[in-house]
């Protein structure tokens, strides 16, 4: 995909209807953007007082052609002072509003990205302790799962954040941090009781710590299994029941930990379990272990994306997963789950970096702009932009080289959990 073809034009030539390009730091006018559509004379007067003699239009975007060049006009007085218009005030407050909530979400996710680079060293010390000291695992992982919960409970309108691929690391670890956040949301929002979160986190932490005991190439194999390697990946249940045998887990964690492959239609294993004969925590980490291998293949490029992840799962995988837990799993993740490219109602391209507490069609998206350098990207709040809507999630190879070097889409799906500190934004 080239550049657009734009073309410069005086601003006194400017109309309604024109796509324009504004080639400053976006910091350092009124406008939402530094590309956009002029819908109302305000726009252009604003254009005008902010002292341009050129603009760059792109005409392929334009709904109107540029006007002819006017008579020059007699050079007015000059004035001491330029006077904002009430439409220009209006704009300037808008950006003022718009600035601030970027530099609120970048904080949330910076102070994100460190709780979960801290969890996840927390969990690496975990696995490593729990043969030699168990107690001291078990110590451990109540704690890591009891901070995740406080803040859980603490806010209703807890953020789903995409993390960093340079913050993830080590597939094995941030698999069962990754599975263990996601779970406890859905717990909670099914209503069940701290007791009941908490065990389910703790069960998600060790479900696949059977796989210790299973050769890696067999573990992280790229190619399909042969029949005896697929039945050996399958002892990892077993195993990882025998390896905490020892901690005093809850019966949850436990179910968690020998069912998570089960399937309700009776095709999982290790026990071919139906229905109901499934915990209910078990059904819970499932899917959501499901949805995250989805997303996170052992081979990157057969990755799915979030939101293909999640289509696939309720279309035509709907069998094997709990259809309540599936759909409100659905409802949290919102229509367009944090890491999907997405293209918005006025053609911009964006990544979806995380959600807003009810409203599933308008999360936060940081979108692709050349004029705004990469590192200070634009983060639209979709819920406080009633005039733009997202139209098509992407796939990264729709996007041109350009715009993904910029979003630098993510080789791991990886989600940590914030509680915001501050008020909630009003709806």
């Amino acid at each position: 995909m080239n550049a657009p073809a734009t073309v410069t034009i005086s601003v006194d030539q400017l109309c309604v209807g024109l796509y324009v390009h504004l080639d400053m730091n976006w910091l350092d006018h009124a406008f939402a953007r530094n590309s956009f559509l002029l819908k109302n004379a305000a726009q252009i007067d604003a254009i005008k007082r902010m002292g341009l003699e050129k603009i760059r239009v792109e005409p392929a975007r334009s709904s109107s052609r540029p006007l002819r060049m006017p008579a020059p006009a007699p050079v007015p007085d000059p004035v001491e002072k330029v006077v904002p218009s009430e439409e220009e005030n209006a704009l300037i407050s808008e950006k003022k509003a718009r600035i601030d909530r970027i530099k609120a979400e970048r904080a949330a996710i910076a102070q994100c990205e460190k709780k979960f680079a801290k969890a996840g060293t927390a969990l690496k010390n975990i696995e490593r302790s729990v043969f030699a000291r168990p107690q001291e695992a078990l110590a451990e992982a109540d704690q890591l799962v009891q901070g995740m919960l406080d803040d859980l409970l603490a806010d209703k309108n807890i953020a789903i954040h995409l993390m960093n691929d340079k913050i993830a690391g080590e597939d094995a670890y941030y698999h069962s941090l990754n599975v263990a956040v996601l779970a406890m949301m859905l717990a909670k929002e099914l209503g069940l009781s701290a007791e009941d979160i908490k065990a389910t986190g703790i069960g998600c932490l060790f479900h696949d710590i059977g796989k210790v005991e299973i050769p890696a190439r067999i573990v992280h194999a790229t190619l399909p299994l042969k029949r005896a390697e697929k039945n050996l990946l399958q002892l990892h249940c077993q195993y990882g029941l025998r390896i905490v045998s020892k901690l005093g887990l809850p019966k949850a964690s436990l179910d968690i930990i020998g069912q998570h492959h089960e399937a309700m239609d009776g095709s999982g294993y290790p026990a071919q379990l139906r229905g109901e004969q499934i915990a209910l925590a078990a059904r819970i980490a499932g899917l959501i272990n499901a949805y995250d291998n989805h997303c996170n293949r052992t081979n990157p490029a057969d990755s799915l994306t979030p939101f293909e992840a999640l289509s696939t799962m309720f279309k035509q995988q709907r069998h094997l997963f709990d259809l309540a837990p599936l759909t409100m799993f659905i409802r949290l993740m919102g229509v367009y789950p944090p890491g999907t490219l997405v293209k918005l109602s006025d053609d911009t391209v964006g990544m979806v970096i995380s959600i807003n507490s009810g409203k599933s069609l308008r999360p936060n998206v940081l979108i692709y702009d050349p004029g705004v350098p990469k590192n200070e990207a634009i983060i639209l709040d979709l819920s406080q932009e009633p005039d733009i809507e997202i139209s098509a999630s992407l796939k990264p190879g729709q996007l041109s080289p350009q715009a993904y070097d910029y979003l630098s889409p993510r080789k791991r799906m990886t989600y940590f959990l914030d509680a915001p500190t501050t008020a909630p934004k009003p709806a």
